[in-house]
């Protein structure tokens, strides 16, 4: 295993809340913050590179994919359920499942796999023991839940075939590991713990595939970013100059690492928490899959 402490530069200095679900969508870097409900993009090809809001709604947003051959529309994990975002900034919804939870909820990172399909988490606002689900959004509109018994869903990430899928409960530590029918989008089997980290590695939370198939996730807690090998082994610790990282992403072609990070739950933040953040690394990582989804055809001009 190999430690790296680059030097990360401020790409934007936005002092978020949360920011999060960071992606590659064609030429730009997408990214949202949270707790304010605003979603951003960062254009890749502009000197120097431009941040643009391209939304900003009155209830938290968790995660966006772009849906297939709608420019300006997202499929979007948000507040209670799971909304199609049209570019006018309205929310079409799809299904609001966490509205029949016991405790207050809200939806968390999610992403689409490569068959078209959106996952996202979810998590009780009080963090409750269990509360959290994953949900699967098919291409027909339905909003399944695949999971229960969650804390705080983060992730998915999938290899690139998309036959397995990675998942992070954050509160418990744990990074579990599953097989998907890619044809179906049915779990093969129960999840099996791919990493389970020890009290003062921090948490892990948002996570992506890189181009070799390795896993990396941002640890909660602890200012680094771990890479995995697929067999589980840690290949890598990049430090970040921030206490919670909370998503990671990797230029398509570029090998520089995106890290989003947050100052929510700091007590003396810095221009770093709530940013941001690039560093260079060996490696590039993939665009994102967007939600091959009929209903948008009706529900999105």
């Amino acid at each position: 295993m190999t430690s790296t402490s680059a030097p990360a530069a401020i790409v934007v200095d936005g002092a978020y809340e949360l920011a999060e679900g960071g992606r590659w969508v064609d030429d730009r870097y997408v990214y949202v913050d949270i707790l304010s409900g605003r979603l951003f993009e960062l254009r890749d090809d502009t000197e120097p590179a431009a941040v643009r809001q391209l939304a900003w709604l009155d209830v938290p947003l968790g995660a966006v994919a772009p849906v297939c051959d709608r420019p300006g529309a997202w499929i979007a994990a948000t507040d209670t359920g799971i909304a199609l975002l049209t570019p006018d900034g309205t929310l079409e919804w799809l299904d609001r499942p966490e509205d029949r939870t016991p405790v207050p909820s809200r939806m968390n990172d999610g992403v689409a796999d490569p068959a078209g399909r959106f996952w996202a988490g979810s998590m009780a606002y009080d963090g409750t023991q269990g509360a959290g689900s994953l949900y699967r959004t098919d291409p027909d509109g339905s909003v399944i839940r695949v999971l229960d018994g969650l804390t705080i869903a983060n992730g998915p990430a999938f290899t690139a075939d998309g036959t397995i899928m990675y998942l992070a409960d954050t509160a418990a530590g744990t990074v579990f590991r599953c097989r998907v029918d890619p044809v179906s989008g049915d779990l093969v089997g129960g999840l099996e713990t791919f990493v389970q980290l020890r009290d003062g590695e921090g948490s892990p939370d948002g996570m992506t595939v890189d181009a070799e198939g390795c896993l990396w996730v941002a640890m909660w807690g602890a200012g680094a970013v771990r890479r995995y090998h697929p067999d589980g082994r840690l290949l890598h610790t990049v430090t970040v100059p921030a206490p919670h990282p909370t998503s990671v992403c990797l230029h398509p072609s570029d090998n520089r690492l995106y890290v989003t990070t947050a100052r929510y739950g700091v007590k003396n933040p810095t221009v770093t928490s709530g940013a941001v953040l690039s560093l260079p690394v060996q490696v590039s990582g993939t665009a994102a899959c967007s939600w091959r989804g009929a209903d948008a055809e009706t529900l999105i001009p």
